[in-house]
């Protein structure tokens, strides 16, 4: 890369005021949703840039251009990773029904970092419980932050 691109993308950056977004330093698994997801917003952003450029929006396309090179980056290093079906064992990409000790269920689906949303039921493959419930299998019990869990099911999904 010259020194004379180098400036003028971080003239970009300094327009809109805007700096890279950090890239997780975890394996980025991903399950087919997730790799689609990825995907998705790779061609949106690529259209959306066109548009910016056309216009001459120099604030818009460096958040644009800034945001294109973190899916960039996250497509390079995806992993994708299926569970294997019928396994009893909690892995990458499995549902998990929990049981707590006050009888409430939860359903939690084990995905990779950005495509997880807890209010949907995803969680990030390196958030705590996550970590807590691999390898475990139906009537084992995961510990998170002082509360037990127990698994009562397993999904596919």
């Amino acid at each position: 890369m010259s020194r004379a691109f180098t400036r003028e993308e971080d003239s970009e950056n300094a327009i809109a005021g805007v700096g890279e977004r950090p890239i997780s330093q975890h394996r980025n698994l991903v399950t087919e949703h997730g790799l689609a997801m990825i995907e998705e917003n790779l061609a949106d952003l690529r259209d959306v840039l066109a548009k910016a450029e056309r216009k001459a929006d120099r604030e818009r396309i460096a958040v644009v251009s800034r945001d294109l090179r973190y899916w960039t980056a996250r497509r390079e290093s995806a992993e994708l990773s299926v569970p294997e079906p019928g396994s009893d064992l909690v892995r990458f990409g499995m549902g998990a029904t929990l049981e707590g000790d006050d009888g409430k269920k939860v359903h939690w689906k084990i995905v990779g970092e950005d495509e997880a949303d807890p209010a949907k039921g995803t969680i990030s493959h390196v958030s705590p419980m996550a970590v807590a419930l691999f390898g475990k299998k139906i009537g084992d019990v995961a510990v998170v932050n002082g509360k037990e869990w127990e698994i009562v099911k397993l999904s596919d999904s």
